[in-house]
Parts: C-alpha cells; structure tokens; sequence
C-alpha cells in the first residue's frame, strides 16, 4: 500500500473503498459487508461514505464492516448542504456516529454547497473537532472559486481534503482546481474513478488492458494512482472486484501508455469541475 500524509501528519492509504450506491439492497448486506472487510485486509484502510447514501443505509453497512476494526479504519462521511449548520451539524453527525456504530469520525465532509453560509459551517465542523467528534473536516464537490472562499475564511484553512468526480472521462480539475489544491497541499479524493462503469467499454481502454493482460478497470485505477496527492475512493460490493482494484496499485503504466490514455482522453483546455 502507498500513503499520502495529511496537513496534520496523519498518513492514509491512497486506494481506498467507496460505498455510494450501497446500502439500498438488503439482501446483499452480508455480500457487501465481506467485501469491504476484505478491503480492509488488503490495507484499503480508508472506507468513505455518506448520511445520503441510502438515507444511511451505507453507514449501517459501514457499521457492520468495521465492527471490532475501528482502530484499523480511516472513516470518512458527509453532511447534507441542509444539515451544515450551526443549528443542525452536531445533530447529523451523531446520527452518523450513531449508525457507524462509532464514537468519531477521523474526516467529515460537506457533501456539496448549499444555502449555508461557508463561515457558518466552518464554526459548526470547528466545534465538532473541538468536542471530540471529528478529527479532521472538509469539503466535497468544491471548484476554485470554492475553495478561494473558504481560505478567506477564519479557520477554512483547516480543510483537510476536497472529494470531487475526477477519471480518465472527467479530467477538467487538471487544468486550475488540481494545482490549486498542490500549492495549497489540500488533497484531493477522487470518487466515481470508473464512471460508475461506463469508462470500461472505451475502446482505448480496453485495447490498454487487453496488451497488459487485466481488467479496463484497473487500468483506469492505476491512471488515477499515478497522480500526486489524489486519493482514489472506487466502489466494489464483492471479494474479485475488491481484489482487482486492490491489483491497480501494482500496474504501473509505462509513459507510452500513459500518453496513449491522454490522446484518448484528452484534458480539457478550460477546465471546469463537474458532478455526478
């Protein structure tokens, strides 16, 4: 496993699990449960979720994969816009606490902008950290402007990561929000790498694997890996699709097939920062 070392000195493994899309088929709780403990076990030590996904449903999942690990874990979750207030935080996040079956989080972020006011919420994940419920804080879903915004802010500076959709198809961070965030060593963490799987049918990509002999997906994983400062946060609900993610740390794309893969998928010239 290789590490990325946070502002605060804490180290946390760049290949970690997803779990968007979890939690909402019951029947496969003990399916995806295996799968995440296996990741664990292969040292994908950081697990990040979310209140939103599956109004919880993922948390409990979580819960259940962690359960007499939680010292193993770096666990990551994320406030709806609406609960990132003075008023309401402190409150989704011990609903949080509560269905991870855990006592803190070691990252909280806000899932996206909304109608609160940044200097507020930043009071609000303040007090949090100060109570011993949160190690760390961040932000979600934040472009340029964004994250300008919250380093004018008293105490934004405190933002730990920002977790934004970035893979071969969607690569407009490259061209501000990327080397905005290394001058300011604020990591990013890269979710939906695999397009939530319609990278895999590109033609390039797969013609990729093919010469090497594995899945497009580890190839799209092992592109991310090999960008400074990004943490890579895929989504796997079985042991095989667990174990080939894990393999993409071990691929190192030579420089004639990453040139291959910029043709393929070139960076936009104006980037911009999209969603999903």
């Amino acid at each position: 496993m290789r590490y990325l070392t946070l502002s605060d000195g804490a180290t946390v493994p760049i290949l970690g699990l997803g779990t968007w899309n979890m939690g909402e088929r019951r029947s496969r709780g003990a399916e995806v449960v295996a799968a995440l403990r296996l990741g664990i076990e292969l040292g994908m030590t950081l697990i990040d979720t979310a209140e939103m996904y599956a109004d919880g449903g993922a948390e409990e999942v979580v819960s259940a994969a962690i359960a007499g690990r939680r010292d193993q874990v770096f666990l990551v979750s994320k406030v709806y816009p609406d609960n990132a207030s003075r008023r309401k935080m402190a409150a989704a996040c011990e609903r949080s606490l509560k269905r991870l079956g855990t006592d803190r989080l070691d990252l909280y972020l806000l899932h996206w902008r909304g109608g609160v006011p940044l200097a507020e919420t930043v009071e609000a994940f303040e007090a949090l950290r100060a109570a011993g419920k949160i190690r760390r804080w961040g932000v979600s879903n934040f472009d340029v402007a964004d994250m300008a915004e919250l380093w004018r802010i008293a105490d934004g500076r405190h933002c730990a990561a920002n977790q934004v959709l970035f893979n071969l198809m969607r690569r407009g961070i490259e061209a501000k929000l990327m080397p905005w965030c290394r001058s300011e060593r604020v990591p990013i963490m890269a979710y939906s790498p695999i397009e939530q799987g319609r990278l895999l049918n590109k033609p390039a990509l797969k013609k990729l694997a093919a010469a090497r002999g594995v899945t497009p997906a580890r190839v799209a994983l092992a592109w991310l890996l090999r960008q400074d400062g990004v943490i890579v946060i895929p989504k796997a609900a079985d042991p095989d699709h667990v174990r080939d993610n894990r393999a993409a740390l071990d691929l190192d794309l030579t420089a004639e097939e990453a040139a291959e893969l910029d043709r393929a998928f070139p960076r936009p010239r104006e980037g911009r920062l999209e969603m999903l």
